[in-house]
């Protein structure tokens, strides 16, 4: 049986999104359908407007959901009707990187989340018209009042916490704290300065806090955001515009440089500062995704033990992930509610706009209660 929903269609590049009326197929054996209750938008999903990534068009994009489970697939069982769930990336679950636990990494990341289709190459939801519709976005698209995921990207959570807050843990949260606990695994005590305090980078900062790290520093023109970012847990907090020179003015606070770098920005001389106030054996994460490209690193300054290492959704098991930042949330030590901004799902464009032009942190989109 075919569930009718209507979404959010990206027809064309730098396009807006239009309200459409679709099918979608019947989950299959391994697929979940899910009535949207909120989706968060990510830069992610800019990216491909802006054709930066090459997810075919037209489209439906969306890859933070948060829903209610409709029905499940024939083989599903940790899942059932009435269920809360969070979306987030896909993986194929039988490559080498899935099967050691960085399914984030997946040897199929690309064709899983980025290329419009099930790993099979078929799509699972179709137009009026019958011409060719494409989705399985992140293993959701959930741009839609109901969207198809697969049980791999589905994560079950408490039904006693406002499921309208949770589908940037997906994400935008996932990847900032993730890549603070698990892919650079910052101890206690440690140092650590943070580039962009956007979602990530934000989030980044409330995990650090987490991990009890002594020096949290953070780094951004926006100085609501650095006051912002004071508030949920940096010690220190630098601003490119008031002192030119960020890396001696991390070295002004850390003297022997950082012993962690996390780039959430993407801005090439950030890459060189970071590299600048890195400690000996320091490492330096960026996330993946970002621009990057034609950026050239003096291999010579990384000669005293430090490392580069890039990180796709925090090197995070959304299966663990997801839940264990539920539970900081629930005790009041990762209060990433305080980044929202809500919408209307009929106001997307707006939404887009105004993360656009910086005047929001996290938008999420919220469906309508009795959707499609």
């Amino acid at each position: 049986m075919t569930q009718p929903a209507t979404a959010a269609v990206l027809e064309e590049k730098n396009g807006r999104f239009i309200l459409r009326e679709v099918k979608l197929e019947a989950p299959r054996p391994d697929e979940v359908l899910i009535r949207m209750v909120a989706t968060g938008i990510c830069a992610t999903d800019a990216h491909v407007r802006q054709q930066l990534m090459p997810t075919p068009l037209p489209a439906i994009l969306g890859h933070e959901g948060a829903g209610i489970v409709e029905r499940v697939g024939s083989t599903v069982s940790h899942l059932k009707p009435g269920d809360h769930v969070v979306l987030s990336y896909h993986s194929c679950g039988h490559c080498k990187p899935c099967m050691s636990s960085h399914a984030a990494y997946c040897d199929h990341v690309w064709e899983t989340n980025f290329a419009g289709a099930r790993l099979d190459g078929t799509i699972g939801v179709a137009a009026p018209d019958g011409n060719t519709l494409h989705a399985h976005f992140f293993g959701q698209s959930s741009f839609s009042t109901y969207a198809l995921a697969h049980q791999r990207n589905a994560v079950k959570v408490p039904d006693d916490v406002p499921l309208e807050l949770l589908g940037p843990l997906g994400c935008g949260f996932q990847t900032g704290a993730g890549s603070v606990l698990n892919a650079l695994k910052v101890p206690v005590g440690a140092s650590i300065a943070i580039f962009g305090v956007g979602a990530v980078g934000l989030s980044a900062i409330m995990a650090a806090k987490v991990a009890d790290a002594a020096v949290i520093i953070a780094i951004d023109v926006n100085t609501e955001r650095l006051k912002l970012a004071s508030e949920l847990g940096a010690t220190h907090c630098v601003n490119p515009r008031e002192q030119a020179d960020v890396a001696s003015a991390i070295r002004d606070i850390a003297p022997r440089g950082v012993e962690y770098v996390l780039d959430t920005s993407g801005r090439k001389e950030n890459l060189d500062g970071g590299i600048g106030a890195l400690a000996p054996m320091g490492q330096f994460g960026f996330v993946a995704f970002n621009d990057h490209s034609g950026a050239v690193v003096d291999a010579s300054r990384l000669t005293v033990g430090q490392s580069l290492i890039g990180i796709i959704q925090g090197d995070a098991i959304s299966g663990l992930m997801i839940p264990e930042l539920v539970g900081l949330y629930r005790s009041g030590r990762f209060p990433f509610d305080r980044l929202l901004t809500f919408y209307d799902f009929a106001d997307i464009n707006e939404a887009f706009d105004d993360v656009a032009a910086g005047r929001v942190i996290k938008a999420v989109l919220r469906f309508p209660p009795q959707a499609a």
